[in-house]
């Protein structure tokens, strides 16, 4: 019996050379094939009968929660076309609420702590401070839009003069406003009232269409007034419930965003109505002392224009002219001052009333009223601030916060 050797047995020159081959491609550090065994996928383990009962359970109740969802959705839809009539009515409501509710617990003092009593005279007091005048303010201005049209037409007979010496040396316009002057005067004033007649028409036809898409002004308004003093009667309950839905979507941050919202509505109903009365009460006196016809009509276009954003100057600036092409030099340098204080007073008062609602920055406030009307038409004034608002905050706040862990450095 022949001992095993570890040399290559000299008979065998093939197996030598294949062998040094072999030696010569594997590594010196590979892993022998039963270590290797182990690096292998394993089999998969079977899934214990408690967890596969779990699994067969998690479909049917991903169904229902996506059912519920769907149902949810469903519901509010529906819960909103049902309540669509009465929702602009709510929004209005809502707004004048939440702007004169310091005014309800100051009048609930004076009235022995009696909420009822006070509901009684703030709903009296909308009724003759807001419903009142803003029909009379939409009635006389649908009433008398062909009338206005009409006063239009018949300046086609009036005819100009030279152009005084002082509109020349006005600065930068002078020159272009003098040659425009003489041209009309050349002409008359047909070439001019041809062009911007169909406006007046177009814009006449524009309100009388709104009037009676509204239904009835009165009756929507009336509706407001009724929505408002129950939310006089149960605001704080109200209150508590916007509360508590805010906190349940987003914590501490959603009750905050509410009260910012409150805070918004009242700091732009401030600013934006008491600044519309304001300017609108002033013009009208204005236009009564200079003696200009159809002062209450104009008055309550001026009011409507400042509610709108576009101001009094559209309603003044003609009345001044006016009054200069019919000689009245003396009243006309009156209404012009008179005019100009008017007009630009409402750019320290605006600002000023809805800082102490709010303290928004007054770019962001007046972006969103303009946007807001041209977006949600007039009740889009308090709309469109309150939605920047809230997205103003909250985008402050979220890029104001700090992450708690930072993260992790290089391996040292």
């Amino acid at each position: 019996m022949h001992e095993p050797s570890d040399a290559p047995h000299a008979s065998d020159p093939n197996a030598d050379a294949s062998g040094r081959a072999a030696d010569a491609r594997t590594p010196r550090s590979a892993a022998p094939a039963h270590a290797l065994a182990g690096l292998a996928p394993a089999e998969p383990a079977p899934i214990a009968p408690a967890a596969a009962a779990r699994l067969s359970q998690g479909a049917p109740e991903l169904t229902r929660t996506l059912l519920a969802i769907l149902a949810l959705f469903a519901l509010i839809a529906g819960s909103l076309w049902v309540m669509s009539p009465f929702i602009p009515g709510l929004i209005w409501a809502t707004t004048i609420v939440i702007a004169t509710w310091p005014v309800l617990l100051s009048v609930q003092r004076l009235l022995w702590g009696r909420r009822m009593l006070a509901v009684a005279v703030m709903t009296t007091a909308q009724l003759l401070l807001f419903a009142v005048p803003l029909t009379f303010a939409i009635v006389i201005v649908v009433d008398n839009a062909d009338t206005v049209v009409g006063w239009i037409k018949s300046l086609s007979a009036l005819r100009l003069g030279e152009p005084p010496a002082w509109v020349a040396s006005v600065p930068v316009v002078g020159a272009r406003a003098a040659a425009y002057w003489r041209e009309l005067a050349a002409g008359g004033l047909d070439p001019l009232l041809a062009q911007v007649t169909p406006y007046f028409g177009t814009v006449a036809g524009r309100v009388l269409k709104e009037a009676g898409a509204l239904g009835a002004v009165g009756l929507q308004l009336l509706m407001t007034v009724a929505i408002s003093a129950i939310l006089y009667a149960t605001g704080e309950r109200a209150a508590d419930a916007v509360l508590r839905f805010s906190r349940r979507l987003a914590g501490d941050r959603g009750e905050s965003t509410a009260r910012l919202a409150a805070a918004s509505i009242r700091g732009v109903a401030l600013g934006v109505v008491v600044t519309a009365v304001a300017q609108s009460v002033l013009g009208g006196i204005g236009l009564a002392i200079v003696g200009v016809k159809a002062a209450t009509l104009l008055t309550a276009l001026m009011f409507l224009l400042a509610i709108a954003q576009i101001g009094v100057l559209p309603v003044l600036v003609p009345a001044v002219i006016w009054l200069f092409w019919s000689g009245d030099t003396g009243w006309g340098i009156f209404l012009a001052i008179w005019t100009a204080f008017v007009g630009t007073f409402d750019n320290f008062l605006r600002p000023w009333l809805i800082k102490k609602g709010a303290n928004l920055p007054l770019l962001l406030i007046f972006a969103g009223v303009i946007g807001g009307i041209v977006t949600f038409g007039l009740v889009g004034i308090f709309i469109g601030p309150v939605v920047l608002a809230v997205t103003y905050t909250l985008l402050g706040a979220w890029l104001a916060e700090r992450p708690d862990t930072a993260p992790p450095g290089p391996p040292h």
